[in-house]
């Protein structure tokens, strides 16, 4: 990449809760511009009449796609399951770099895509094309890629938590159970009933119990570290935040295998990644600890009596499990330090 010239970024679906948080991030990263913003339901408005917050920050009007892709080097498109398709076949015409935060590119299989998600894949080269843009996992399938599919927020904290234990043998394969909790941002910023504020403030339930769409993506990275095919039981829950995922994994130790081992393999694993922190013994991955950052933290925890190993997961889902995440790909595919633009500092409360 040419040091001296930045790089013209277009983000498609700028007013989702994702697309305003790229914006965030990118309105600081200093290799890149903002080129253009897209948004169906604002278009002509300025980003910072939706959001006040960016005011004087990033005024951008938002313009349709056609517009976006042409003035853009690279393009992030944060927009439901089944849109990406067509803008990444327009990006890979123009020669444009794209990375996908929605759900088209992320399955492998075409079959689970539509029995999960209901389509199917409109051009199978360009899905040929694509990569899983898990970094800390999968970094150098990612550079030198034009397509990435930005993974998603639960299969981030399930997939950070279990690929070294299950990649090592360290637990059994069989009767893994991933309980995971969400702050509200997670279901987009389209208002539903479930998320309505007096419906979810004072709440706490599980939903989509062994039926939520990340399942077989969750599935897809654990078998890669595995070996084989992988099945999993995933609840995820709805909890009354704004932000944070929260991932409880249930595990069985191998036998012979000691919780040192794990914790020094952990340790080991990701000994090199800035943007995984490993808690000491006996403390515990808290979502207060990653808010507005793109950290993952991981606490280790043995349950002596029944041998099990249970492993948590903090993200903050709108930065590691999105915005954050795309943006260290983004980083990867231009050459750049990966933390370019991420050193995010959490709140400390």
């Amino acid at each position: 990449m040419n040091e001296n010239k930045k790089i013209k970024v277009g983000i498609i679906g700028a007013t989702g809760f994702a697309g305003v948080e790229l914006v965030r991030i990118l309105a600081a990263h200093p290799a890149v511009e903002i080129a253009a913003l897209g948004s169906v339901s604002f278009e002509g408005k300025a980003i910072s009449e939706v959001y006040p917050s960016l005011l004087n920050i990033c005024d951008k009007p938002c313009v349709d796609t056609e517009e976006l892709i042409e003035s853009s080097d690279l393009i992030f498109a944060g927009v439901a399951h089944g849109m990406s398709q067509e803008f990444a076949a327009a990006c890979r015409a123009g020669g444009k770099l794209f990375v996908d935060l929605g759900a088209d590119f992320r399955l492998e299989d075409e079959e689970e895509y539509k029995q999960w998600y209901g389509g199917s894949f409109l051009d199978a080269d360009l899905h040929g094309e694509a990569v899983y843009g898990l970094p800390e996992l999968f970094r150098e399938d990612i550079r030198g890629k034009k397509l990435v599919a930005n993974p998603g927020c639960y299969p981030t904290g399930a997939a950070l938590a279990l690929y070294p234990a299950l990649k090592a043998g360290l637990v059994e394969k069989e009767g893994i159970i991933i309980d995971a909790k969400s702050g509200v941002t997670g279901a987009g910023r389209s208002p539903s009933q479930t998320t309505h504020f007096p419906l979810c403030n004072e709440a706490f339930a599980p939903y989509k119990i062994g039926a939520h769409r990340h399942t077989p993506e969750i599935e897809q990275t654990l078998s890669h570290a595995a070996g084989e095919e992988i099945f999993i039981s995933f609840v995820p829950h709805l909890l009354p935040v704004n932000r944070g995922i929260l991932t409880t994994a249930y595990t069985k130790l191998m036998p012979g295998v000691k919780f040192s081992d794990v914790f020094d393999f952990y340790a080991d694993f990701y000994k090199d990644e800035k943007f995984v922190r490993l808690k000491a013994p006996g403390q515990t991955a808290n979502i207060r600890d990653i808010k507005y950052s793109n950290f993952c933290d991981i606490s280790l925890h043995e349950d002596k009596r029944t041998g099990r190993l249970i492993i948590v997961s903090a993200i903050d889902n709108m930065v590691k499990g999105a915005a954050g995440q795309a943006v260290q790909n983004m980083n990867i595919i231009l050459d750049l330090p990966e933390d370019t633009g991420l050193n995010i500092i959490p709140p400390a409360f």
